[in-house]
């Protein structure tokens, strides 16, 4: 994605193919808040100016398992030293879906882990409320009375990991650390967990 424009009819299709906000947040890795105003802006209902939010696009590792493989191993790298720095232990990597769990499936890989995926709230509707509740998904890992991280793309807002951490906090989990590709929040800890990223935005002003 070159410009806004571009942006803009991204949305736009995304929508038009049935996905809702949080579901194309995830696809652009931008906000809500930002897809709610790319939306709006498309179909020229807003003039509001727009929030301040930074497009990460990285299908070019994403399409390539070679790639994948390799920052996978960068990342469980970086998780090696902050688990030995914490005297912490790791017995399942919890996946973000959908974009957390092609890289926390190789880092499972990497550090001998089970896997356990999670499906954030923005990620499901419910018909009747239109409020939905995050889960993990039976068809993997159980976390309970385990130690866990949880590995996702990109942290735009933080408020998946925080819903994350509460859901595994509530399950029995201890979370050592949150690891991800591109932090965008440029923080340190989110719920209290430590987080490590291979990037990390700062904004400076």
């Amino acid at each position: 994605m070159k410009n806004i424009e571009s942006l803009m009819k991204k949305a736009t299709e995304l929508k038009a193919e049935g996905l809702v906000e949080g579901q194309i947040s995830e696809e652009l890795n931008i906000s809500g808040e930002t897809v709610t105003w790319l939306l709006t802006h498309a179909e020229k209902t807003s003039t509001a100016p727009g929030p301040k939010d930074i497009s990460v696009d990285w299908s070019v590792v994403g399409k390539s398992a070679f790639r994948l493989s390799h920052v996978s191993e960068a990342l469980s790298d970086i998780l090696y030293e902050t688990l030995d720095e914490s005297d912490g232990g790791v017995d399942v990597v919890v996946g973000i879906a959908l974009s957390g769990l092609p890289l926390a499936s190789m880092v499972a890989n990497s550090l001998s882990s089970e896997l356990a995926v999670y499906t954030p709230s923005k990620q499901m509707l419910t018909a009747e409320s239109g409020k939905a509740r995050g889960n993990l998904s039976a068809n993997f890992s159980a976390v309970m009375d385990k130690e866990c991280i949880i590995v996702d793309d990109v942290i735009t807002s933080g408020r998946t990991l925080e819903e994350a951490v509460e859901y595994l906090d509530e399950h029995g989990a201890k979370i050592n650390a949150i690891a991800v590709l591109i932090d965008k929040k440029g923080t340190d800890e989110i719920a209290g967990v430590p987080v490590v990223s291979l990037l990390k935005v700062i904004r400076v002003n």
